[in-house]
């Protein structure tokens, strides 16, 4: 039965059989009674409505919080006038014609174990001029040490954005060179600032760990390298993370 035959009745049942009267006063307090069931079904099915359009945004992404991301990009330039690019991608830093550079390293040279016949990959800080970022003043190097101690710059990478010091990863240099090897391949290099004890690379869903070596002019500053042999020259991070003393995340 639909409202207008349930109106319909209501008309009949208060018909007076003496009279052939309608009850006007029980016909409208029908009408009213149907209207506001109408109302009400009218408003509960906007709820209906409203409750899956909150839903949508609440809903959970599984597996907790992303992995930390890379650096952006800041590609740098040369060693003799760095200049700041717009964020554009990861990091690869700048390839250093040999003997492209004359400034010494700040503090010490650090040796990494991996050896290129008579040559022997370093990291290094030089001092860098960015015009337009006065608080960056320190750029890393990968280069070669010679038997002799002579040093070969390969790739610089420095900060073109805020500061050289802040907490957390700073550039990361890839290797750029594809299959036209000039030089020896240069490791997936970079630092990070901050008490890490562990920093790890991952790619392809596998965990890589890095090598570390704090900076002797400052010991907050961390330099990493990831062993060529684990990860080849040239990958793309998808993501790195670094650990303190106890395994907690930085």
């Amino acid at each position: 039965m639909n409202e207008a035959d349930r109106l319909r009745e209501a008309m009949r049942v208060t018909e007076s059989t003496d009279q052939g009267m309608l009850d006007l006063a029980a016909v409208v307090r029908e009408g009213r009674r149907l209207r506001r069931r109408r109302r009400l079904a009218g408003a509960g099915a906007a709820g209906l409505v409203l409750a899956v359009a909150v839903a949508v945004p609440v809903a959970l992404r599984p597996g907790g919080p992303p992995p930390q991301r890379p650096a952006d990009a800041m590609t740098t330039a040369s060693v003799a006038a760095p200049t700041a690019t717009p964020t554009a991608g990861p990091t690869t830093g700048t390839p250093v014609s040999p003997g492209g550079t004359d400034r010494k390293p700040t503090g010490a040279v650090v040796s990494s174990g991996i050896r290129y016949g008579a040559q022997e990959r370093v990291f290094y800080f030089v001092p860098v001029d960015v015009p337009s970022v006065p608080r960056v003043k320190i750029g890393l190097v990968a280069g070669r040490r010679d038997t002799d101690g002579r040093l070969t710059p390969d790739v610089l990478i420095n900060d073109v954005a805020g500061r050289d010091r802040h907490e957390g990863f700073h550039e990361i240099g890839y290797d750029q060179q594809g299959e036209r090897q000039f030089v020896p391949p240069v490791p997936t290099f970079g630092y990070f600032v901050g008490p890490a004890m562990r920093i790890v690379g991952t790619v392809d869903g596998r965990q890589v760990n890095a090598e570390l070596a704090r900076w002797s002019a400052d010991p907050r500053v961390v330099i990493f390298w990831f062993d060529p042999t684990t990860l080849a020259p040239g990958v793309r991070l998808d993501g790195i993370l670094a650990y303190d003393k106890r395994g907690a995340r930085l």
